[in-house]
């Protein structure tokens, strides 16, 4: 069987549960990393935050970074007690998922390929680690760019990202593949905006580590 990373986004956490004990109740090592994007914007505007992106990737003050903890704690705990007893609630910044801050963005990080002890033991154990995206600082880290460092660090065999859209869409229709220079070519012409972009940049670099990645219906194909 294969060793696979989940992405979730928060939108889909909840609905994803099903999927995710399918991959486990057949026999593969899952590996969740879930966002909890709806949630954020929601809790900052209701504090008074600003809610500003840059390339898909939310800038994040420090007390922007509080209430980004608390929702992924919130989506984190909803989503074990879906998947049951064998899952285990992690954060990044508590394992070891380290990070190189990008001062421009504010408390946010880009994510290194990283093989974090407590994954592995609980894979070990038979459990499914649910992690929740924050580097060691703590940072803010996307997280579609936090599953492909899991990814690669992890050196699984496949990583999917599980969205409320059926793919990537070009020209009105859903590619069933995408090769990574295609992708690289339409991500730096613009052609592709929003919640997208980092997804499939985050695509690239697995697909590019030779991690088979799928987004939804289309196979990102190094």
């Amino acid at each position: 069987m294969s060793f696979v990373v989940l992405k979730c986004g928060g939108a889909v956490a909840n609905q994803s549960a099903g999927t995710i004990l399918q991959l486990a109740d057949a026999g593969h090592d899952v590996c969740v990393v879930h966002g909890a994007g709806p949630q954020i914007s929601e809790e900052m505007e209701r504090f008074g935050i600003p809610v500003e992106f840059v390339g898909g990737r939310r800038v994040t003050t420090t007390a922007g970074l509080a209430v980004v903890r608390s929702s992924f704690a919130a989506v984190n705990r909803a989503l074990c007690l879906a998947l049951g007893t064998r899952a285990v609630g992690l954060f990044g910044d508590e394992i070891g998922l380290h990070a190189v801050q990008i001062p421009s963005l504010g408390r946010v990080g880009d994510p290194l390929p990283s093989r974090p002890r407590a994954v592995v033991e609980a894979l070990a154990a038979g459990r499914i680690p649910v992690v929740a995206p924050l580097g060691v600082g703590p940072l803010n880290v996307n997280a579609d760019d936090a599953a492909a460092a899991l990814a690669v660090g992890l050196e699984v065999d496949r990583l999917l990202f599980v969205t409320d859209v059926a793919g990537v869409f070009h020209d009105g229709a859903v590619l069933p593949s995408i090769a990574v220079g295609e992708a690289n070519r339409l991500l730096g012409d613009g052609t592709f905006a929003g919640g997208i972009v980092p997804k499939l940049r985050a695509a690239v670099i697995a697909a590019r580590n030779g991690v088979r990645t799928e987004i939804g219906e289309t196979a990102v194909m190094a």
